[in-house]
């Protein structure tokens, strides 16, 4: 289907913004899996719940789908056939991108993030294929303006190979991984393979907060406001891992994006990989590598944020060519009904090539979206 909306000037493309699942996201599962496959339920305290078999965890959708809501609302129990339809059905969704002018979005799953820290690896991969499966339907409705990211469950490497060249065959034009990959880590040989089918296929590759162990099962001190605050440090560890790994000397045009991580600490963090490189990788017996740490940050990694206001502040301290902006609709964190006045406050100072760079051009560029 092609879009027939008139889209206003200066438009942006959302790099992230999710999928807010139903029941229907996973009825396609292996028969093997279908006793255990996520439902739909209700709970008088919690609202709407995506019951996930083995989880150890409950996640109200209402916390997840949160468009339409203010902050003060978040918590309040919400039945699922008041949760915001833009978060599952495409047409709807298509009316809430011509509302805040939206050209495209780059789409995410929402329970799918949490899944991806399920103990069980097949039950996982049986769910993720589901979900992919539905997701295509999904993206049909409107293929330049719904880019759907599958996930890629990792549970081998081979079979990362065989899902990702299914992937690419489906049309989709990137992948989400797992933040903690069933056999070694991301920087061991054994991926050398899956990263170069990556750049030979032109897919970038995702790494979305909240997908890790170390970014959800962190403990922390303090306020409970503090799990929310360090979410990005799992995207930290897997960048350190894979930059110090020399996963891009060995695959220099392999793209990767951290997702939902915001920007405004990505010099600082640069400044530390380096001078740990330069002071320490001798005693320490790191990996030498070909360049230095930030080096392989500007050319290799991809950021999005949403309103986020630092970005301005530390632009010159950023690649504003890996920089995507996002509008993270329909979660908490989102910028909806606000989009439009969330992308001229993040990009004051900007030249026009930057703003068009960051609220555009990038995105377009890694995903080939041409609207």
């Amino acid at each position: 289907m092609t879009s027939t909306s008139a889209l206003p000037p200066g438009a942006a493309i959302s790099a992230d913004s999710h999928i807010s699942e139903t029941e229907d996201c996973f009825r396609d599962i292996d028969p093997e899996f279908e006793d255990r496959r996520p439902r739909a339920t209700y709970d008088a305290k919690r609202g709407a719940i995506l019951a996930i078999a083995d989880l150890g965890i409950k996640v109200p959708m209402g916390l997840i789908c949160t468009a339409g809501r203010t902050p003060e609302q978040f918590s309040d129990p919400v039945h699922w056939r008041d949760l915001h339809p833009a978060g599952h059905d495409p047409t709807a969704r298509l009316a809430i991108q011509d509302e805040e002018g939206i050209a495209a979005e780059v789409l995410y799953p929402s329970l799918g993030m949490v899944l991806c820290n399920h103990p069980d690896i097949d039950y996982k991969k049986a769910c993720f294929a589901a979900y992919n499966r539905w997701l295509g339907a999904f993206c049909a409705t409107d293929s330049h303006r719904l880019i759907g990211i599958p996930i890629i469950s990792m549970r081998t490497p081979q079979e990362a190979v065989d899902e990702l060249r299914a992937a690419h065959a489906q049309g989709f034009r990137g992948v989400m991984l797992p933040g903690d990959p069933a056999v070694e880590d991301y920087d061991h040989v054994c991926y050398d393979e899956f990263w170069r089918l990556c750049v030979e296929l032109g897919i970038p590759v995702s790494f979305h907060i909240l997908t890790t162990k170390d970014g959800i099962l962190e403990r922390v001190r303090g306020s409970r406001l503090v799990h929310q605050i360090v979410t990005v440090r799992g995207l930290q560890n897997i960048i350190m891992m894979m930059i110090l790994g020399g996963v891009f000397d060995r695959h220099p045009k392999l793209n990767v994006v951290c997702v939902e991580s915001d920007a405004g600490w990505v010099p600082h963090f640069k400044f530390r990989m380096d001078h740990a490189y330069e002071r320490h990788r001798f005693h320490l017996r790191a990996e030498s590598l070909q360049q230095m740490p930030s080096t392989y940050f500007d050319n290799n990694i991809f950021v999005t944020f949403q309103d986020d206001y630092s970005v301005k502040q530390v632009k010159d301290g950023l690649n504003l060519e890996r920089v995507m902006w996002a509008t993270d609709f329909p979660h908490s964190d989102g910028t909806y009904p606000h989009s439009r006045q969330v992308m001229a406050d993040v990009t004051v100072g900007m030249s026009d090539a930057q703003r068009d760079n960051v609220l555009y051009n990038n995105a377009a560029a890694l995903y080939g979206i041409a609207l």
